[in-house]
């Protein structure tokens, strides 16, 4: 993988200040360009080894819109998510908790289906 230069070579060649370096090095990260590496360096993630990197509540909320539910649909159970997106079902239901938290999702309780109470807003991606 190709390294990338270090915050302290974007500020002198660029003339930025080293927040401006970093914010940069965040959203590279957070598009899943780039990820950190051991000594404070970057590199450049491999297209065909591209992951999304963005929090799994995020991506569990577009299965609303990517399945196109509507308020009051039941959503699909944390086994099926958690065979969707390769994580443990302990994992998806802390992020279940935190969609139910926002408002997304409504509980009904142990052993009852979760129902869609929110459509979330899609940000549209440049």
């Amino acid at each position: 993988m190709t390294e990338l230069p270090s915050a302290g070579d974007i500020m002198r060649d660029h003339g930025v200040s080293r927040g401006v370096a970093l914010r940069v090095f965040r959203v590279l990260q957070k598009e899943g360009v780039a990820e950190p590496v051991p000594g404070g360096r970057w590199r450049v993630v491999r297209a065909e080894s591209r992951a999304d990197r963005r929090p799994l509540e995020q991506r569990i909320a577009e299965v609303i819109t990517d399945e196109r539910l509507e308020v009051g649909a039941a959503f699909p159970s944390a086994s099926m998510l958690a065979e969707q997106f390769g994580v443990s079902r302990p994992t998806v239901t802390k992020a279940l908790d935190k969609l139910e938290a926002a408002g997304v999702l409504a509980s009904g309780g142990q052993g009852k289906v979760r129902t869609v109470r929110a459509v979330p807003i899609r940000e549209e991606r440049s």
